[in-house]
Order: structure tokens, then C-alpha cells, then sequence
């Protein structure tokens, strides 16, 4: 009897060290949401799943694509992702509307919005805006533009000065001479112009940040709540440590890391042209970062929301809108 019952013992000793050991070595599951559809501005993202670094980190990632229907603070809230891609003035505007959305870490360091003129029109400088029309991106995109203009005391009702054209994501209003300049990024918009057989001679281009008006873009955001419990900034920590890793390959491969994006693209819709010539793009705009959102870019980008204008995207200052305890954490796994 004493034999059988060791003998059962040592079976249930062993079922519960396979198990023990099974669920320590789990990979914890991540559900990250892009702001948009697959492309290289997600480089870094699709580089750390392909190369390796999140299964490293005992990391299950799912990547979901965004698109024009696709808002990510909204599918965090409704419990579809752990982790999403947003720029500050939507994710400051959802914080403010009761999503609490709190930046971990800051991969973008630049800015790649700009505004794209016809050289023709005879813009040359931002003074020469007076009287023509502008394209602009609206869903929370103008209010960079709009703090611009008020800072050169521009109006943008048309008459003595400007008349905005609310622009689709595309930029057909300069190619059919709707618009004398429209709103693009350095990685995007800006080539479907040169593309559409205009060329870089014929365009005058307004760099959002050589105008000090520029707002955070690609950030990370969790839900603050999430972040009071010590597992999940472990497990964010992990995520934007391989995440970092992915964006340094990106730079340091870029046509390997816009290959790579292909070969997740489902739709199909992208072309190796264009994502080896963004991939190389945006990593202009990561270059230096180690994640760490810096203090003062997030004070320029609260201010500069604060002043767009008549109808700001943010009431107030906000508090709590960014964290480093994940990115911190992060860093010193290195």
C-alpha cells in the first residue's frame, strides 16, 4: 500500500513539475493595434515578429493593421488590443473624452508632416499663404496646421487669408490644381506627388517641424488602469525592449526591414518601391530615439494643441498623459 501511494505521488510530483514548467516558459500574449495599414511606418514593429525578438522575449505578438475605419483608442477601450500605435493630439483628445490613454514610450522622434505647394502657384515662403487654398487633413491632423496659421495671424476662412480644403488621404487636390498646397508626409504623400510625375523642382515644401509647430507622432499607448499592475508593465517592458531592437534593425537594414513589411502585407497593396523609399524615410524619424518620450516635446506638442485655433483639440493641460516606468524598466534589460 505504502508502495502504491509513493508510486501515485511521484506521478502527480511529476504532472505538477511538466506543468510548473510548462506555464513558466508560456509566452505571454501581446495584441498590438496600428494606427494604419500595414506599411514601413511599422517597420520596426513587424521586424521584432520576423526576426525573432518577441518570441526572445517570451512574447506572443499579434500586429492588427489599421485603416480609415480603425480608430485605436477605441478598439483599446473595447478590449481588442493590449497596446496601440496613435499620435498625441488623438491620443490627448481620447484621454480627454474619458479613454485613458497613457504614452510608454516614443519610437518617432520627428515629425514627417508637411505641407506640399506648386512652385507655380508663387508660394515661397509661409507669408505667401495669404489667399490661396490649402489642403488639410482633418480627424485631429489639422490642428498643427491650424495653430500654425494663427501664429503668422492667418485666417483660415478665405478672404485675407487662407481657404482650407478638407483633404481626403490622398493628394488629388494638387494634382488637379484644387488646392495650391497639400498636406503630405516625408514618407508617404510626398512620393504619390513625385510619382504622379511632378518633380521635386516643381514643389515647395513646408516642414512642420522647421516651423515649430510639429506634434508628437508614433507613440505607444496602454490604458492607464493597466499600468497599476506590476505583470503587465513587465510584459510592456519586454514589448518595447523588442520593439526598440526591431526599429535599430530597421535602420541598420532598411531594405531587409521594408521586405519584411511586404511579406505581411496582405492586401497586397503595397509596392517594393514605395516601402524600401519610405522605410528609409522613416527611419529619419527614429534615428536617435531610444523610446524615452522626452519631457519637452510632449510640453510643445500640449501647447501647440492648446493654441489651434478657435475650437483647440484639448481644453486643458492634460495630467498622467505619459509614463516612463515601462520604458525605464525597458532600457535596463538591455
Amino acid at each position: 500500500m505504502a508502495l502504491l501511494r509513493n508510486k501515485i505521488n511521484s506521478t502527480l510530483l511529476g504532472a505538477a513539475t511538466l506543468f510548473v514548467s510548462a506555464t513558466s516558459w508560456a509566452a505571454d500574449d501581446v495584441t498590438l493595434q496600428l494606427k494604419w495599414v500595414t506599411q514601413a511606418q511599422f517597420g520596426g514593429y513587424y521586424v521584432a515578429l520576423d526576426k525573432g525578438f518577441y518570441k526572445d522575449a517570451d512574447l506572443n505578438v499579434t500586429i492588427k493593421p489599421g485603416g480609415p475605419d480603425i480608430a485605436p483608442p477605441q478598439v483599446i477601450a473595447g478590449g481588442g488590443a493590449d497596446v496601440v500605435v496613435d499620435w498625441m493630439p488623438s491620443a490627448l483628445a481620447s484621454r480627454e473624452k474619458g479613454v485613458a490613454l497613457v504614452n510608454i514610450a516614443q519610437p518617432f522622434k520627428r515629425s514627417g508632416m508637411m505641407l506640399t505647394c506648386r512652385k507655380e502657384t508663387g508660394i515661397a515662403a509661409p507669408e505667401d499663404f495669404k489667399g490661396k487654398t490649402l489642403g488639410v487633413w482633418f480627424y485631429g491632423n489639422e490642428y498643427p496646421f491650424l495653430s500654425w496659421m494663427s501664429s503668422l495671424n492667418i485666417g483660415t476662412e478665405g478672404g485675407d487669408g487662407v481657404t482650407v480644403l478638407k483633404q481626403g488621404f490622398n493628394v488629388d487636390p494638387l494634382l488637379q490644381k484644387q488646392a495650391d498646397c497639400v498636406s503630405t508626409m516625408t514618407y508617404n504623400e510626398y512620393w504619390q506627388v513625385i510619382d504622379a510625375g511632378l518633380t521635386p523642382e516643381d514643389l515647395v515644401v513646408f516642414k512642420y517641424e522647421d516651423q515649430g509647430v510639429s506634434t508628437m507622432e508614433d507613440g505607444l499607448y496602454v490604458l492607464e488602469e493597466n499600468l497599476k499592475d506590476e505583470a503587465f508593465v513587465d510584459k510592456m517592458a519586454r514589448f518595447v525592449a523588442a520593439s526598440m531592437k526591431g526599429w535599430e534593425y530597421a535602420r541598420a537594414n532598411p531594405d531587409e526591414a521594408a521586405g519584411i513589411v511586404l511579406d505581411n502585407d496582405a492586401s497586397g497593396a503595397q509596392t517594393e518601391k514605395h516601402q524600401m523609399r519610405m522605410m528609409a524615410e522613416i527611419n529619419k524619424l527614429t534615428e536617435g530615439s531610444d523610446g524615452k518620450l522626452d519631457p519637452a516635446d510632449y510640453d510643445r506638442t500640449v501647447k501647440t494643441l492648446l493654441s489651434g485655433g478657435s475650437d483647440p483639440v484639448i481644453s486643458e493641460a492634460p495630467e498622467g498623459a505619459w509614463s516612463h516606468v515601462v520604458i525605464d524598466k525597458a532600457m535596463s534589460m538591455k
